[in-house]
């Protein structure tokens, strides 16, 4: 096991910016008050296991289709630039609105809000530079930290207040933007190598 503290700093880094659940709070508090309740134990499981298996399993899926991890990781970069324009610019390019109350803690909440295209797409390209030990290591934080988020989400939104959540959603846009730029520029050398 080669656990390096920079790459599970780096790894949670990433994830946190790409799952964006502080961002993610009012659609939570939005999905709380249609349906109620939301199993956040469920939601948090759900999204860790299709996640951790998306670490171990995501390449081998990836070969079996014919495609290298650095083509997956130059995709994942604009996905990853185009989720973090959607947070700076405060606009919508992608919208799930199709919400089941007997299924909300797993769909749309754990699946794709959490555990979506964007973090699947970051676990790959991370897998392409990082240990898979320190990558689960970060899911795992970004987890618990989301399981908390999610069990405290209206007393977060009364403390920090709309305007505080749309400073750090577009902090941690500008963050994104600049991981995925690094990560274009790494793994395109990677493509004509």
């Amino acid at each position: 096991m080669d656990i390096n503290f920079k790459e599970i700093l780096t790894a949670t880094m990433i994830l946190f910016a790409v799952i964006d659940v502080i961002g993610n709070v009012p659609i939570i508090i939005d999905l709380r008050k249609k349906i109620g309740k939301l199993e956040s134990e469920k939601a948090s499981i759900v999204a860790c296991v299709i996640m951790i298996a998306f670490l171990f399993l995501g390449k081998s899926i990836l070969n079996l289709i014919g495609i290298d991890v650095n083509s997956f990781a130059v995709a994942g970069s604009l996905i990853l630039f185009f989720l973090a324009l959607e947070m700076i610019l405060g606009i919508s390019l992608y919208k799930e609105d199709s919400t089941n109350p007997v299924t909300a803690s797993v769909f749309p909440l754990a699946f794709p809000l959490i555990a979506g295209p964007g973090s699947l797409t970051s676990i790959l390209s991370l897998r392409a530079e990082f240990s898979a030990v320190n990558i689960g290591i970060a899911i795992v934080i970004n987890i618990i930290f989301m399981y908390i988020v999610l069990k405290t989400s209206e007393k977060i939104e009364g403390f920090i207040g709309e305007t505080g959540i749309n400073i750090i959603r577009k902090v941690f846009g500008v963050i994104l933007l600049a991981i995925s730029v690094k990560l274009f520029t790494t793994n395109i050398q990677g493509l004509f190598s």
